[in-house]
């Protein structure tokens, strides 16, 4: 069974429903992960995601914060959540479609603004985050299932608009992309994004800070699609758009 499945850092679902209707109608993927909703789950919107198709959704909920969520045309039943680190916050989702493929909706912590956990507890909490995922990735790999969402870490040097800018920056720092490659071998991950455009810059997230954020083109790849490795041949097709942006 074929699919199409998009993820999306949406900054508040109930505030920004309109857009993601309008993503829905025009892209129409079978499976959109969001994150960051900022919504407990009963204060998502779902009558205008379900008059679109969209009947299924597992979700976790968080008010003001956080907040993970996977919307589907196709079937699917809840296969769990974790709480890396320990921090109570909803930041992952699993659900299961009726072929055996999993699917897990991560938004991982941003880490603040310094790259020092001693400074900044932050920091520490990503790294954390990050290490219990590998542990976990260890103790039980995964099988014929795909991770997505706003993993908040940019690793190759043309997944950011400048390498040696950034370098010290959250979110591109060396320590930030060895955990995150750890948790990525752990479980045998295939990044699928860069299997179909190996080369090139490329960005899904753009600073706000820009007057025209498009013409800066500051970007950085915060947002990934992995699958393991038993199922990973079969994606193919993927694309970022920055009209959603």
């Amino acid at each position: 069974m074929s699919f199409t499945l998009a993820t999306w850092n949406i900054n508040s679902v109930r505030l920004r429903e309109p857009i993601v209707l309008k993503l829905l109608e025009k892209e129409a993927p079978d499976i959109l992960c969001l994150q960051e909703c900022k919504s407990p789950i009963d204060k998502i919107p779902l009558e205008g995601f379900q008059a679109l198709g969209y009947t299924h959704m597992v979700a976790r909920g968080q008010k003001g914060y956080n907040g993970v969520a996977i919307l589907s045309r196709l079937p699917i039943e809840e296969a769990g959540a974790e709480d890396y680190a320990s921090l109570g916050h909803a930041r992952h989702v699993a659900a299961r479609l009726e072929n055996g493929v999993t699917i897990h909706n991560h938004y991982i912590p941003a880490g603040g603004d310094v790259a020092d956990r001693e400074v900044n507890e932050k920091f520490g909490q990503k790294l954390d985050y990050l290490t219990e995922m590998r542990d976990a990735f260890h103790a039980s790999k995964p099988e014929k299932s795909i991770l997505v969402g706003d993993l908040n870490i940019a690793p190759r040097e043309d997944d950011v608009w400048s390498h040696k800018q950034l370098l010290k920056v959250v979110s591109h720092t060396p320590i930030e992309v060895e955990h995150l490659a750890e948790a990525q071998d752990a479980g045998g991950w295939v990044d699928v994004t860069r299997a179909d455009i190996p080369e090139g810059q490329l960005y899904s997230w753009w600073s706000y800070r820009a007057r025209d954020w498009n013409a800066a083109d500051k970007g950085r790849r915060l947002d990934h699609v992995w699958a393991t490795e038993d199922i990973a041949a079969a994606a193919h097709g993927s694309r970022i758009l920055r009209c959603a942006r």
